[in-house]
This record gives structure tokens, C-alpha cells and sequence, in this order.
């Protein structure tokens, strides 16, 4: 069987949720048997988005082989439950940089490169090569931005060209639009979706499917219309409704047939459906009754999706132990302002998500202080954990100077030290610890409860580390070292043992948690922020 390609656009406006569209029709031809895999091209100039600010962009997610990519990759690894890889997110400017480091090498043989071929042969290559090493029978392909956006016009030649290499029958067009509603009128208007559709088929691209996001049903006489116009068959007019959870989208599409719409298309075999243990995850949610509210201390919540698989964990971690768990957002600065027990009192659980720069760190401190002294458990991720071993070294092992070398380059009490691959790097990009790396837990520890073996696999996005010069002092001083690298080198994961669940970790568990399996050191928080609240 030829491999299959789908091509998710956007139109009218952005924000629409082309990337929960990609990752839901994923989800149902997973459910069906089908081998899967989601890419996300991505029109800014950046080489990634690793050097940008989270509260512009929202968080970073890493993939076990180390790519900083689109926050879209972590939804399309918890709709399809598979781990991506380095070709799964694709900038202009990585696409830009392949091109003329081979202009460089000579590989074009002295032709002049321009945008058609030699950008978008770039950009197909990876689409090609993404099917290549998942094995999947079908390739999703998000394209970023906008129809009529400059900077996605090579992304659009290039997809047209697929479905000329591939065959139409081997390539479908999926594009999201808005339908907006008019409250003085009361009317909703299909307009920008027949302009949007419109300007798509000046590329020289027909719609297969259209996915329209809209705040109220879609009558059958609106979809006729944008059938009419858009050249498109009235059951392949997809109504997208808000919805409550990301998670409902799936089954909204399973309702009008998405997938086999799909597969009809492509001539593909359902050889199972097993979308009942996504019906029952959604269901069980529904019917949490109790709830915790954990704090989220960190430095970029004034975007919400700075932190979302973090966000995401949570909610899974909920589910597995029947509580709705509820976020206080905490910015760390405010904190510095009032003070921690102003900002935390009755909270059930604290946890410091990671974050870079000296701005709210002292924040971050005193509601760690806090969690500790008042016996709330508390979960540090990445700098949450350096910052758990810093205030620990301050108020409990008497290092009143204790710091981290990122914020305090002359400290005499380096705690936190720079580790030694890192130290005569200049360019920021890429060049972090970055990716899965392995890590042995100590029998009888909090974390080895919760993953119940003694070696584990995580990712990483780190400079820093614990300072093994305080391993003893530390240890001395009631901080267990629970998990380290296999050479012992490397402290991975610290626990406060007078606490009711206080775990540090070097690495980021937030971004393996999934809905249907709850990451297990997110379950066991969650569950002892339950059990501490009902003592």
C-alpha cells in the first residue's frame, strides 16, 4: 500500500485548533489500526523555538531525540500516544538553513537556488522523510499560520506539488475556518470561509474536508452553501464546536464519520476500533466529583499555554485518582510583592514548573519555604527542582548564600553549578541537555513507588545541575538523593523526606503524560495532594 498523506490548513484567523484537528483525525485512524504519525511545518524564520519567550510562543516541548519544537507536538503525542522525532517540527528557517548549507557544499552544482524547486523540494523531502523513518501509513502535516500569510506561500506550493508526485488519491486537503456568529443579526456567517477557501484554490488546492470551528450547530442549509461554493460535498463540512476538553474533539469528528470519510478515500482497512477506552477516559472526567486545587508557581503565567503539558499532566493525574484538579496560577513576582502564605494559603499542593533568568526566582523560593514548613506537598520540575535544593541548602542546612550559578555568577555557594559540556558554549539554540536520557532510582524512594523499576527513561532541557560538591551536606541534612544518571555523575530527582510528597526532578515528566496513561510521578503527586487534604 502506497504511503497516505493529509495536509491540515488554517484560514480567517488563527487559533482555531488546526493542531488538536491533525491530532484528533489521528487519534481516530489510530483507533482503527491505521500506523499514524503528525508533523507540524511552522512559517517563522526561527530554527526552532527554542530561543523564544514562552509567554510569545507558549512552552517548548521536547522530543525524546532531543528536537525544542511547537507546543503542538506534545497534543499530537497525547491524542496518538506515539513519541515523535527531530523531523516532526519544521521551521522556514531550519528548511532555509538545509538548503543553503548545501548551496554551501556544493550540492546544487553551482545552479542557482531559488525558492520553487530547490525550498520546496526541502520541504517535501521532509515530509517524504518523515514517513520514512515512522513507518506510518498515514502522514498528518500541520501547515502553521494562514492562507494568504507571505510566509506560508512555500509551505503551499509544496504540499500542491505532493499531490502531483503522489496521486489524488493519495492525498487529501483538510482546512480549518472559522464560521463567526453575529449577535445583532444572530446569524452565522459562512463568508470568511468561502473567502478563505477561495484564496486556497488560487494555490491551486481543493479542500477534501472543512473543518469549521463555531460557537453554535451548523445548520444543514449553511453546509449546502459552503458545499456550493467551496466545491465541496455537504457530509465532508465538519462542524467543530467549542467544546469542553480538548479530548471531546475526537469524538465530535467520530460522530460525522471523519474517519470514514478517510479512509473511504484512501481505500484503507479498519482492522480494529478500540475508541471505547477514549470514550471512558472522557467519561470518567465528567464524573470527578472531588477536587484539590494545586498552586502553579511560575514565571510565565500570564500565558496559560506557557505551561501546558504541565496543565495536561495534571488533569490526567486527576482522572487516574477521580479528583478535578484545580490550578492557581501564581506568578512568582507577586509573591516577592505580598508574600508566599499570601499567595499559597489553602492550597492542597504547590508545583514549580521550570523556567529560565533570575526574574521571580526569590518568589519561587519562599513558596517552596512555604510548602515545605506547612507540610503541603510540593513538585519541582527542572530549575523547581535546582530551586528546592537551593532552599533546603539556605534554611535547612544553614548555606545561607546557597544559589544557583545561573543566577549568581560570583557565588561562593554554587549548589547549583553549570554542567561541564556547557560551559564555553556561546549559541543559545539547541544546545542544552536536551532528550531522553536514562536515570537509576533508589529503592524505598517516593519516585521508585511511583515508577515501581529501578531504571527510567526522561526527557531533558537543562544547563544546570545539582552541584555534587553537596551531595554529602545535603544528604546529611534530611535531602534524599532518590534517582541519579548510571555514572552517578548526574543528580536527577531530590526528595524532602519531612514532607508528604516532596520530589524534585532535573527532568520534564510532564511531557510523556498522556490521558489514557498518567505519568507516574504526576499520578502519585496528585494522589498524595488528595490523601494530605482529606487528613
Amino acid at each position: 500500500m502506497e504511503r497516505k498523506y493529509i495536509f491540515v490548513t488554517g484560514g480567517v484567523v488563527s487559533g482555531l485548533g488546526k493542531g488538536i484537528s491533525a491530532a484528533s483525525i489521528g487519534r481516530l485512524l489510530k483507533s482503527r489500526g491505521i500506523a499514524v504519525t503528525i508533523q507540524k511545518f511552522d512559517p517563522y524564520l526561527n530554527i526552532d523555538p527554542g530561543t523564544m519567550n514562552p509567554c510569545q510562543h507558549g512552552e517548548v516541548f521536547v522530543t525524546d531525540d532531543g528536537l525544542e519544537c511547537d507546543l503542538d507536538l506534545g497534543h499530537y503525542e497525547r491524542f496518538i500516544d506515539e513519541s515523535l522525532n527531530r523531523y516532526s517540527n519544521i521551521t522556514t528557517g531550519r528548511i532555509y538553513m538545509q538548503v543553503l548549507n548545501k548551496e554551501r557544499n556544493g550540492d546544487y552544482l553551482g545552479k542557482t537556488v531559488q525558492v520553487i524547486p530547490h525550498i520546496t523540494n526541502e520541504i517535501k523531502e521532509t515530509v517524504y522523510k518523515t514517513g520514512e523513518i515512522s513507518g506510518a501509513d498515514v502522514v498528518i502535516t500541520e501547515i502553521g499560520g494562514t492562507v494568504g500569510d507571505i510566509e506560508s506561500q512555500p509551505f503551499l506550493e509544496a504540499i500542491r506539488q505532493v499531490k502531483t508526485e503522489k496521486g489524488k488519491e493519495n492525498v487529501m486537503f483538510v482546512h480549518v475556518t472559522l464560521i463567526p456568529f453575529l449577535p445583532k443579526s444572530e446569524e452565522l456567517k459562512t463568508k470568511p470561509t468561502q473567502h478563505s477557501c477561495k484564496e486556497l484554490m488560487g494555490m491551486g488546492i481543493i479542500p477534501d474536508l472543512i473543518v469549521a470551528r463555531t460557537t453554535y450547530e451548523i445548520p444543514d442549509e449553511l453546509k449546502e452553501k459552503i458545499s456550493l461554493f467551496c466545491n465541496i460535498s455537504p457530509k465532508n463540512v465538519i462542524e467543530n464546536l467549542d467544546a469542553d476538553s480538548i479530548y471531546d474533539v475526537p469524538l465530535m469528528f467520530e460522530k460525522q464519520d471523519v474517519a470514514q470519510i478517510i479512509m473511504e478515500r484512501f481505500g484503507l482497512k479498519e482492522t480494529k476500533n478500540d475508541l471505547l477506552e477514549w470514550h471512558e477516559a472522557c467519561q470518567m472526567k465528567e464524573d470527578v466529583k472531588d477536587s484539590v486545587e494545586i498552586a502553579l508557581v511560575g514565571k510565565y503565567v500570564s500565558l496559560h499555554d506557557a505551561y501546558i503539558s504541565i496543565y495536561e499532566a495534571l488533569n490526567h493525574a486527576g482522572v487516574k485518582n477521580n479528583v478535578h484538579v484545580k490550578i492557581r496560577w501564581v506568578d512568582s513576582e507577586n509573591i516577592e510583592k505580598t508574600s508566599a502564605k499570601d499567595e499559597l494559603e489553602g492550597v492542597d499542593g504547590v508545583i514549580v514548573p521550570g523556567g529560565f533568568g533570575n526574574r521571580g526566582i526569590e518568589g519561587i523560593i519562599s513558596s517552596i519555604q512555604f510548602a515545605r514548613e506547612n507540610k503541603i506537598p510540593v513538585f519541582g520540575i527542572c530549575l523547581g527542582m535546582q530551586l528546592m535544593v537551593v532552599e533546603y541548602l539556605r534554611h535547612v542546612a544553614g548555606i545561607k548564600d546557597a544559589n544557583s550559578l545561573e543566577f549568581d555568577s560570583n557565588s561562593s555557594n554554587a549548589v547549583i553549578n553549570i554542567m561541564d559540556e556547557q560551559v564555553n558554549i556561546s549559541q543559545k539554540g539547541g544546545t542544552m541537555r536536551l532528550g531522553k536520557y536514562p536515570c537509576t532510582l533508589d529503592i524505598g524512594t517516593k519516585a521508585y513507588k511511583a515508577y515501581g523499576e529501578n531504571l527510567i527513561y526522561e526527557r531533558h532541557r537543562h544547563r544546570y545541575e545539582f552541584n555534587n560538591e553537596y551531595r554529602k551536606i545535603a544528604e546529611d541534612n534530611g535531602l534524599k538523593i532518590a534517582g541519579v544518571s548510571p555514572d552517578n555523575k548526574l543528580v536527577e530527582i531530590v526528595e524532602i523526606e519531612d514532607n508528604p510528597w516532596g520530589v524534585g526532578v532535573q527532568f520534564h515528566p510532564e511531557l510523556k503524560s498522556r490521558p489514557n496513561t498518567s505519568h507516574p510521578l504526576f499520578k502519585d503527586f496528585v494522589a498524595a495532594v488528595k490523601e494530605n487534604k482529606l487528613k
